[in-house]
């Protein structure tokens, strides 16, 4: 399953029941999914949205009446889309178990088991992405073999493949040196006529050895010799390799014109940071991809760390930027002192370093981690003129079968690098997949320490985007933002720990806080004769009792706040699924002045019936129908929807993540109260908008 938060799913639901459909929907994205569904309510509409959407999935109830659920199957196949098609189904025999395979399902779920479904639509996604990215690599290896083809044949080195010791391919400096007119005159011939007779039998035993996979030499030299018997020396440079998906051997053949001891100083050179004196990213690169494919093959694990200081930015701008490069040279020099010569350490990136750790077990690879970042944390480092102590943060991966991919292992270690300087730094951590449940646990651990310090040390802050009246009100209104502090300056965004807050039970305390700070915030702008509107999100764990309206209505009273400067958010989904409570709490709510938003309004199944069950304040409009807005009729059509039944209930509109002046000038035009986007205004720690 994407992990992106903001990928959504894209989810075609055939039920009779629409009840039933939003409740799958609302199912979904209480559990961190961002569904986008579609219900189709004949046929020819089927047809339509599978042929114009693009769908992710088809949940399709097996009973259906109206439209059957062989129907739902044959369109699918019918459009030649990848769209797997799940069944629902109310109890599970073997007749229905079969007739749903039969039918085309991939699988099938019971209705009144939500986890089960969840379970079931999580797999069926994952798979279905890992299929789209298995074909958009294919095509890139494809593309890829093309280029590297061209740039082989137009490369100066003499370039050849050999399988077996025979010759498949070779490129116009390859036939040059060895003065040949064409590939033809080559093809099939051993690498061994090519050189001298007193060096096939090294050769050959060098061949044999590859063969049996073996690691090749950096180098090997010998004496060749041309078609026309004239010998000269050389230096072979061999890699494995696959040409038309056989194995073989890369060869590059270059005539020795130097002293080999300069050609070694100069090849030491090639590969080195001139910096650090660590190795350079591509060579690191190639020893990172050597140990993955060996890892793949199940022969052995490898432990990969990478490593960054903990806040460079402040370092530099304390010791000077031109400074940066003795503080890489002083941080490079203690760490190739620390991880002994089996390990290979770089220079990753401008100030990330990397260390490969061969033959190493999930074990061997935190100890190093450890000594690491304990090398770094009682070191003082010597920058120039000048000293400082830098800690680190430390992501590492362990290289084994489960994850036998250069792309993976990298994007986990970056994963774990993040991961350590959110919580602050001068730590680490590992990934391991035969240990990733035990990964996440400490994980989301560590999180919910760091969230009750925050809560307990007021560690969270607020940040403002105005909220501007297209309609012609001026009022002063803010909709906040919440941002932790993670220290010297750093904030930390919600997406990175609200829903760990939530299945740990600190939802609710999140929102106190907040609405507390809100609260206080509009008391001295009063005070102070700046007079504003805060909008405020609040989670439905705020909604399962009366505590939360009680405390509002306690600080209200405390700071001299009216009600209506303090708005409440809360999303359509939550409300969907909590409905009853929502209705007592905007009751309580309003009894005390204070408005309801209802946001993220306008992707259910259908929302305007939720307006028949609770009148909201305001509506704000779902972000997905701001993006091009001006280009996308479907969408300019939808707000134009929502605007006008929002006017005939008397219930106000805001329009979020405004891009554009197109799009402001027909927000204005249908009748949009209220927009705030990065367009007009960001958000930021002070609020300075002029609203007059």
């Amino acid at each position: 399953m994407p992990t992106s938060p903001d990928q959504a799913l894209r989810l075609l639901i055939v039920d009779d029941s629409v009840e039933d459909a939003e409740a799958i929907v609302s199912g979904l994205r209480n559990s961190g999914i961002a569904a986008r569904p579609l219900r189709p309510g004949s046929t020819e509409e089927l047809a339509a949205m599978i042929g114009a959407q693009s769908v992710d999935l088809v949940l399709a109830a097996q009973r259906a009446r109206g439209i059957a659920f062989a129907e739902t199957v044959q369109h699918v196949v019918a459009s030649g889309k990848d769209i797997p098609v799940i069944a629902i189904v109310d109890g599970i025999d073997d007749a229905s178990f079969l007739e749903a395979h039969a039918a085309g399902a991939r699988n099938i779920v019971l209705r009144h088991k939500p986890q089960q479904l969840l379970t079931v639509v999580r797999a069926e996604w994952r798979d279905l992405e890992d299929r789209r990215t298995l074909r958009r690599l294919e095509a890139r290896v494809r593309e890829s073999e093309r280029r590297c083809d061209t740039l082989i044949e137009s490369s100066r080195d003499p370039i050849a493949y050999v399988h077996e010791g025979m010759h498949i391919r070779a490129n116009g400096a390859y036939l040059e040196m060895f003065g040949l007119d064409s590939f033809e005159d080559i093809e099939g011939m051993s690498l061994l006529d090519l050189v001298a007779p007193q060096h096939v039998e090294d050769l050959k035993g060098l061949l044999k050895r590859l063969a049996k996979g073996e690691a090749p030499p950096p180098r090997h030299e010998l004496d060749a010799r041309d078609i026309a018997g004239n010998v000269f020396a050389a230096i072979m440079e061999f890699s494995p390799a696959t040409y038309e998906n056989e194995p073989c051997q890369q060869v590059i053949f270059r005539r020795q014109e130097i002293d080999a001891e300069l050609a070694l100083e100069i090849e030491s050179l090639r590969q080195r940071d001139q910096v650090t004196g660590l190795l350079n990213r591509p060579t690191f690169l190639h020893a990172l991809e050597d140990a993955v494919t060996e890892a793949a093959q199940g022969q052995a694990q490898h432990g990969l760390l990478m490593i960054e200081p903990d806040h460079y930015q402040r370092l530099l701008h304390e010791i000077g930027l031109e400074a940066a490069d003795h503080m890489l040279a002083a941080i490079g020099e203690r760490l190739q002192s620390m991880i002994g010569d089996d390990a290979l350490a770089a220079r990753f990136s401008e100030h990330r370093l990397a260390v490969l750790l061969p033959n190493a077990d999930h074990k061997a690879t935190t100890a190093l981690a450890e000594r690491v970042r304990e090398a770094f944390a009682s070191h003082v480092f010597p920058i120039g003129s000048r000293s400082s102590t830098i800690t680190a943060s430390i992501g590492g991966v362990q290289i084994g079968e489960k994850i036998a991919s250069v792309t993976q292992v990298l994007a986990k270690a970056n994963q774990g690098v993040q991961s350590a300087l959110d919580v602050g730094g001068n730590c680490f951590e590992i990934f391991d997949p035969a240990a990733a449940d035990r990964a996440e646990e400490e994980h989301v651990q560590a999180w919910v320490t760091r969230l009750r310090d925050a809560l307990d040390q007021e560690r969270f802050v607020l940040h403002y985007q105005p909220v501007i009246g297209l309609q012609g009100d001026t009022t002063a209104t803010y909709e906040t933002f919440l941002r932790m502090d993670a220290g010297d300056g750093e904030l930390i965004k919600p997406l990175s720990f609200l829903q760990i807050a939530e299945e740990n039970g600190l939802l609710w305390e999140i929102d106190r806080y907040v609405v507390g700070h809100a609260v206080e915030i509009i008391g001295q702008r009063i005070r102070a004769g700046k007079p504003i509107t805060l909008l405020v999100k609040i989670s439905q764990s705020s909604l399962e009792d009366d505590s939360m309206v009680r405390y509002i209505g306690e600080r209200l009273a405390a700071h001299g706040v009216p009600g209506e400067r303090l708005v409440l958010q809360l999303p359509e989904a939550k409300v969907f699924t909590h409905l009853k409570a929502t209705q007592d709490f905007a009751a309580a709510a309003n009894g005390l002045g204070v408005r309801i938003v209802l946001e993220q309004f306008g992707v259910g199944l259908d929302s305007f019936q939720l307006l028949s069950h609770l009148r909201p304040d305001m509506l704000k409009i779902d972000r997905s129908f701001a993006e091009e807005l001006p280009k996308n009729p479907d969408n300019q059509e939808r707000v134009r929807e929502i605007v006008a039944r929002a006017r005939e209930l008397e219930v106000l509109t805001i329009a979020e993540y405004v891009a554009d002046a197109a799009s402001m000038s027909f927000l204005f035009s249908v009748g949009v109260d209220y927009v705030q986007g990065e367009f007009l205004a960001g958000v930021a720690p002070e609020m300075s908008y002029e609203f007059e």
